[in-house]
């Protein structure tokens, strides 16, 4: 099954709300969701990216939210559909952001050579987890807890004031289970570029 027909799956098994079918039309023909990289150079840095990486994020929260510890200590427990939701979609904000480019890099031979690469360009700077929040909600209704888990599902590495983004994880554990989800997926699921 490729990463497309696995996302479209888990999708459609577990997200039921009002808009997600439209939600879901514009991922699919409407945008380059399917094909863009997650990254210019790092995690997930190639053609479908992004779609691999909301599944290992996706397969990362739910592993979290299984964990005896989470439930019965923390009393974390949330729906399939919110699970799939925040996972699937907490990136939604770089869809159409990365162009094919080159980069030069020193060969083994000592010679620069021009290597494919992808550069960022935003055409609708509205920030990062907000605009993927912003873009959901185009579609379809999120709880406020869904739509703070997006929000800051960057954590600490964001911009943001750490005050802010301290408040926000202790008010919304969802958010601090899909920051670790992200986290666990970028950091040991998928492979930096050199």
């Amino acid at each position: 099954m490729s990463g497309k027909e696995e996302f479209v799956q888990i999708y459609r098994s577990n997200i039921q709300r009002e808009g997600a079918e439209a939600l879901l039309e514009y991922l699919q023909n409407r945008s380059d969701f399917f094909t863009a990289p997650a990254s210019a150079r790092y995690h997930s840095a190639y053609p479908g990216g992004l779609c691999d990486h909301s599944l290992h994020v996706y397969d990362c929260l739910k592993d979290y939210m299984d964990r005896e510890r989470v439930r019965d200590l923390y009393g974390l427990e949330y729906s399939d559909e919110s699970i799939a939701i925040v996972s699937l979609l907490h990136d939604l904000c770089k869809i159409g952001c990365y162009k094919a480019s080159t980069r030069n890099v020193k060969g083994e031979d000592g010679r620069w050579q021009a290597v494919p690469t992808f550069h960022f360009e935003d055409s609708l700077p509205y920030g990062h987890g907000e605009k993927s929040v912003y873009i959901i909600s185009g579609f379809m209704r999120l709880s406020r807890e869904e739509a703070m888990a997006i929000r800051w599902h960057m954590g600490f590495s964001g911009p943001e004031d750490n005050r802010m983004v301290g408040q926000a994880l202790s008010k919304y554990p969802l958010a601090f289970a899909l920051s670790t989800a992200d986290m666990e997926a970028s950091y040991f699921l998928e492979q930096e570029s050199e």
